[in-house]
């Protein structure tokens, strides 16, 4: 009750025009929750597969989802790829087939190792296979009943394929690095760059393929790919972003109920919105082959995730590359499911009339130190540990983001092609079709010739619930301009007194509340930001779906943005894909853009600092007037100024140290 007098009070102390706005506040109903505050994805969920009307809605969506993959990877844009001064050496001859050592330099200073088997006779154009492993206790050198890696790339050899067996990150010859390099459940600088385990060993994967088509037997239109497990998680990310990979065969990995459980499968923003059977039908239209076990979380393969794929397929009109088989097996990848996949490779890659199981020849399985490439052998000099890799890898994607600037139309549409897409993965956001929009029947009251419109917004198929509240002059023109206002906050009397000063100057006054957070994170749940959009991320989409929601209203009225507190970092990331706004005032809140810390305690979105963050955003966007205040010597401006000054609008580009007054933000905005 005191609360409420004390509220009374001021409300008497103040202007007419303020009071009616003050008054309609109080008068809110408070919104329903948002259900994206209980939503919690994670990778235990049972997920589905949409359902795609045509060619063209599949073929748009296979090509987000690899930009999606490659982003979440940190690799969009794709990294120099420097030399990789490969070393093979220490050929064993194993009767019907050699093995031999390799190493080469993914990144400068990082290493891949493995093993190429070839056939012993070699004449002509071969096909070639990679073959990563799954979290087996001995890797590529598991040697058992329910796999054998070696087994495997030896018996490819002996079937006519080059075959490169190569170790995961942290496992057999690859050690410098280990299994838990840039954990982004508790390291957070690199989650900013999108540096990952995940991108780490897609990278690899990449540099394997690369480094087989420098062999000259190799066919490049014969390759494949093959593992199981965590290396069936590796097979279809390879095959999913790089059409090189010709056939296709992942084992016991694509579940709708499990989306694998290590570092290395997990990586930010990668599953948000999707899941690994959509990743898996990104084969199509080449053949792929799924291979599954009774006894793990592919048990249901045949009846659900083989027909979701196949579904895909069939749209494309390729239903005959695509087949499954299922083993009565606990998780393998033993001598019947590698012999289901030697007859259907065989049948893509050599012209075997049909896909039956070609039989396994036993022995011959190379002893360990023919085996382990640093046997005997000192590492490389210049192998880089996590913290020299971790720094190494940051320093060149903001190279990379500093050779990218544009310096002319030419440029600036590329940057935009580029980095317009990685700031859009970052904040996994978009700007909805105004017309598509859902919004409740508006609740109206009116006091004091003020009229008061509340709406909650959604987008179609989407769980957010955006509330946007209108204020107007009841007898004002209706050609007037329209203010959004943007507070992190619902309205206090501070930020009424700015509606109203903006009411009595004629302007139309929106007001939103982007995502309030707070959701509650049980303590199990693992790779949070994999498949949940951040808080501050959804406050981006808030505010996007709220300028299309007023530009479904308002139609061509003018807009203007006015975005306060720590609303005015998501507002200013928001204007990187909405469409043109007239005017944008933007609160800094004094942010420090340099430091990689203040991005983590502020500003916490996965992979903003690859795509380039606040300079990106107003790099893409329409080059309409900008005031950024309350910078405080820290939110560096000089490159959005650059901008503007390069593109010939100079004088629409504004910035204040300090906080900007109501009255001088409305003088700026009646500017011509």
């Amino acid at each position: 009750m005191k609360t409420n007098l004390t509220k009374r009070i001021r409300i008497k102390a103040l202007p007419l025009f303020i009071l009616a706005a003050f008054n309609c506040t109080l008068a809110q109903d408070p919104p329903a929750a948002d259900p994206r505050l209980s939503e919690i994805r994670h990778l235990d969920l049972t997920y589905s597969f949409p359902h795609y009307h045509s060619k063209d809605d599949w073929i748009a969506r296979a090509e987000s989802l690899r930009k999606q993959i490659l982003f979440s990877a940190g690799l969009w844009p794709m990294p120099l790829k420097a030399p990789m001064n490969a070393n093979i050496f220490g050929k064993a001859d194993r009767g019907d087939f050699t093995v031999e050592k390799v190493y080469f330099e993914s990144y400068p200073g990082f290493y891949v190792t493995g093993n190429l088997y070839r056939p012993k006779t070699i004449t002509g154009k071969h096909p070639a296979v990679l073959c990563p492993h799954g979290h087996w206790t001995y890797g590529r050198f598991e040697n058992s009943n329910l796999n054998s890696g070696p087994a495997r790339a030896a018996n490819f050899a002996r079937q006519g394929y080059l075959a490169f067996s190569y170790d995961m990150v942290g496992y057999g010859d690859s050690t410098a690095i280990s299994h838990r390099f840039a954990d982004h459940n508790t390291t957070r600088r690199e989650v900013l760059w999108s540096v990952n385990l995940l991108g780490l060993q897609l990278w690899n994967s990449i540099r394997s393929l690369d480094f087989l088509l420098t062999l000259p037997e190799v066919d490049p239109e014969r390759i494949a790919i093959t593992g199981e497990s965590g290396g069936g998680t590796q097979t279809f990310l390879l095959m999913a972003v790089d059409q090189r990979i010709k056939v296709a065969a992942p084992v016991n990995m694509i579940s709708f109920h499990m989306q694998g459980g290590s570092l290395c499968e997990n990586a930010p923003n990668l599953r948000i919105d999707t899941n690994n059977v959509e990743f898996g039908a990104l084969m199509a239209p080449r053949p792929l082959f799924l291979v599954s076990a009774t006894g793990d979380w592919t048990k249901n393969t045949l009846t659900v995730e083989y027909p979701a794929i196949r579904a895909i397929f069939q749209l494309l009109g390729v239903e005959d590359k695509v087949a499954a088989v299922q083993m009565e097996a606990p998780h393998n990848y033993n001598q019947e499911s590698r012999e289901a996949v030697y007859g259907s490779f065989a049948h893509w890659l050599t012209g075997r009339p049909d896909k039956t199981p070609i039989k396994e020849k036993g022995g011959g399985v190379a002893s360990l130190s023919d085996l382990m490439v640093f046997f005997g052998r000192p590492r490389p000099a210049n192998e880089l540990d996590e913290a020299r890799l971790s720094t190494e890898l940051i320093g060149a994607a903001s190279r990379q983001l500093d050779e990218w600037q544009p310096s002319d139309n030419t440029g600036l549409s590329r940057f935009q092609e580029v980095f317009g897409v990685a700031l859009r993965y970052s904040l996994m956001a978009e700007y909805p079709v105004p017309a598509s929009l859902l919004s409740s029947k508006p609740q109206v009251s009116s006091l004091n010739g003020i009229t008061k419109e509340d709406f909650v917004i959604s987008r179609p198929d989407k769980s957010d619930r955006v509330t946007v509240t209108i204020w107007k002059q009841e007898a004002a023109n209706s050609g007037n301009s329209l203010v959004l206002l943007i507070t992190p906050e619902p309205t206090g009397e501070k930020i009424n007194e700015l509606a109203g000063l903006l009411l009595k100057n004629g302007y139309d006054v929106a007001h939103t509340v982007p995502f309030p957070g707070g959701r509650n994170v049980p303590p199990n749940i693992k790779y949070f930001t994999t498949y949940n959009r951040t808080d501050e991320a959804n406050r981006v989409q808030d505010i996007l779906t709220a300028i299309a929601f007023l530009k479904k209203q308002y139609g061509d009225r003018q807009l203007h943005v006015v975005a306060q507190g720590r609303a005015g970092l998501s507002a200013l990331l928001a204007r990187g894909l909405a469409p043109k706004i007239e005017k944008m005032v933007i609160d800094a809140g004094q942010f420090n853009t340099a430091s990689d810390e203040e991005f983590v305690r502020r500003l916490p979105i996965p992979g903003i600092r690859r795509a380039g963050d606040f300079s990106t955003a107003v790099t893409i966007a329409p080059l309409t007037p900008l005031l950024i205040h309350n910078i405080g010597g820290k939110f560096d401006v000089e490159r959005m100024k650059a901008i503007y000054k390069r593109f010939g609008r100079n004088d629409d580009f504004k910035t204040q140290s300090t906080e900007l007054s109501d009255t001088s933000l409305i003088n700026w905005l009646k500017l011509k």
